[in-house]
């Protein structure tokens, strides 16, 4: 069985696409026909790379979104004003860093509204225009296998916070009514969705670092009952979860345990599984796999991240070669897809990797799981 290639889905925006989203993001006039057309060239560009680097299941690079989470405001009704920003807890414990990262810029800048109304569907009209060039883009350049990106109800809730439903679980059931066209309109494409569920483990030292470990795992799990109801009807073979401790450069060391969230992780209506396994705070983690893999549901495919997307270092094959033999040695090479820590362009025009590089560090992910696949 052949190991295949993935990463987990943005990657780096040109400078044309970043300033039509400001211009949007920022109300601006700009012509909407060149955005459209923008779009449409530099997601060909995109997956012309992917493609060229080895990759086997490949995005559209989240190209058209400001973010992936707060697009939402763009395309759902509920949402105005601004959500209180709360740093995690781990740059709190290094007020010198956090001072830093804001002198140098080092973090977005994105407007977060609050829910402030009932939250529904404007229609699928730009998701519409997101699948066409994914597709065109895939049948141009040979890609056989697409995905994309879906904000999961959880990380919603996280990131626009709630100022009109009563409660969080009211929140996040009318999240998931209104998130479940887009879900099914992306897997009807025949696409896979990626469902992005960073609240799942950021969520525990960004908004919930008050609570103990057991309460966390109640919100946790009521996250997953929420994604889970939205995924109502989808085959979990055509789904893929993404669960990270947040994507940037810093001391992580607030982060939950794998081992603590594992279960719930596994509890996700996702036959792909996609989390951090290279960054120096959570590399040694694949041993929770390895020790827990009973606990592993037999239709699980595993998908490692085996490059780091916070650092410019370009990793050696071999290096990720022997990443990759740590999971298939877990569950078989048959259960194994080879992926990336986190995306490359979380936030539209930020991103700690420079762009030759995320390419070049792809182009090693795809190298190693060439070794990999080499050795059996």
């Amino acid at each position: 069985m052949t190991i295949k290639t993935t990463h987990v889905g943005s990657l780096p925006r040109t400078q044309e696409v970043v300033d039509f989203i400001f211009a949007r993001e920022n109300a601006e006039s700009y012509d909407a026909d060149a955005f459209d057309a923008a779009m449409t060239k530099a997601v060909d560009a995109t997956v012309a790379k992917q493609v060229a680097a080895g990759i086997d299941i490949v995005s559209d690079g989240e190209t058209s979104k400001i973010s992936y989470a707060t697009y939402v405001k763009d395309r759902y009704t509920g949402f105005s004003g601004d959500s209180p920003r709360n740093a995690p807890a781990d740059l709190k414990k290094f007020p010198s860093f956090l001072k830093r990262l804001a002198d140098d810029g080092g973090t977005p800048q994105y407007a977060r509204p609050m829910c402030t109304g009932e939250v529904r569907s404007k229609g699928q009209g730009e998701l519409g225009k997101d699948i066409a060039n994914l597709k065109a883009a895939m049948a141009k350049h040979g890609a056989t296998e697409g995905f994309m990106n879906a904000a999961s109800p959880g990380v919603i809730s996280l990131f626009l916070q709630n100022d009109f439903y009563p409660t969080r679980d009211a929140y996040l059931a009318a999240l998931a009514d209104a998130m479940a066209e887009e879900y099914r309109t992306i897997v009807d494409a025949g696409l896979m969705l990626q469902l992005d569920c960073p609240d799942l483990a950021l969520s525990r030292h960004m908004l919930f670092n008050d609570l103990s470990d057991a309460e966390f795992l109640k919100i946790a799990i009521a996250h997953v009952e929420a994604l889970n109801h939205a995924l109502s009807g989808i085959d979990p073979a055509r789904v893929r979860v993404h669960i990270c401790w947040g994507n940037y450069e810093g001391p992580h060391v607030c982060d939950v345990p794998m081992d603590t969230v594992f279960s719930t992780f596994m509890s996700v209506g996702a036959n792909q599984l996609l989390f951090e396994t290279s960054n120096p705070r959570h590399a040694h983690e694949w041993t929770v796999f390895r020790d827990r893999a009973a606990e592993i549901p037999d239709d699980k495919i595993l998908v490692p991240g085996v490059v780091d997307t916070t650092t410019n270092f370009v990793e050696h094959p071999e290096l990720v070669a022997e990443r990759i033999a740590k999971f298939t040695g877990i569950v078989g090479a048959d259960r194994v897809i080879a992926g990336s820590d986190c995306g490359f362009g979380t936030f539209a025009g930020f991103g700690a990797v420079d762009p030759e590089i995320a390419y070049a560090k792809l182009e090693a992910l795809a190298q190693g799981a060439a070794l990999a696949n080499a050795r059996g």
